[in-house]
């Protein structure tokens, strides 16, 4: 799989994505943010991002869509994975962003991000990267979703994950540090 950086938010990037094949599609024709695709022949996830407003050191990852029938294959902590790399590149100390499902929040995870203890309104719990990914602090962030209304589906994967500890990072972005072996193709 391909990664590419389409663009920052000062290019003005758009991107049309399928609505009946990705989430958010309308979120990625606006010119607003960069944005980051994963290719496997065509667009099988895309991330949009911009700055923060109060912290020109932390960029925030405003969304992430894997194509439907992707999800779970790991694919959205890859390209998080990248553009957290690029975003170094350039400069940021911090990357941000606020998700709203426990599936989320795990994949989040997966891309070395770990829980502030913030909500962005009653919803969003916000993680960052670097952050802290002790297992106290990973199941106080589960524990947010415990109250709401899940469906069946999204309340087993939260009881299992309650009992396990973080997940282990996969997208060669760890604490803060890079992987020497994360390349993409």
């Amino acid at each position: 799989m391909d990664m590419e950086l389409l663009g920052w938010p000062e290019d003005g990037p758009t991107l049309n994505l399928d609505h009946e094949r990705f989430s958010y599609a309308g979120k990625f024709v606006m010119s607003a943010t960069g944005k980051a695709v994963c290719r496997d022949d065509e667009i099988v996830a895309a991330v949009a991002f911009s700055e923060d407003r109060t912290d020109p050191n932390a960029l925030w990852l405003r969304y992430v869509t894997v194509r439907r029938d992707r999800r779970g294959d790991g694919i959205g902590p890859e390209l998080v994975g990248f553009v957290v790399e690029r975003a170094r590149e350039r400069g940021y100390e911090r990357v941000r962003i606020a998700v709203n499902n426990p599936y989320a929040y795990e994949a989040l995870y997966r891309a070395g991000f770990g829980f502030t203890g913030e909500r962005t309104g009653i919803a969003e719990l916000v993680l960052e990267w670097p952050g802290d990914r002790s297992p106290e602090t990973y199941r106080a962030g589960l524990e947010e979703f415990a109250g709401r209304d899940l469906s069946g589906d999204e309340r087993e994967f939260l009881d299992r994950r309650r009992e396990a500890g973080p997940p282990p990072v996969e997208s060669g972005v760890d604490s803060g540090e890079l992987s020497p072996s994360w390349e993409t193709e």
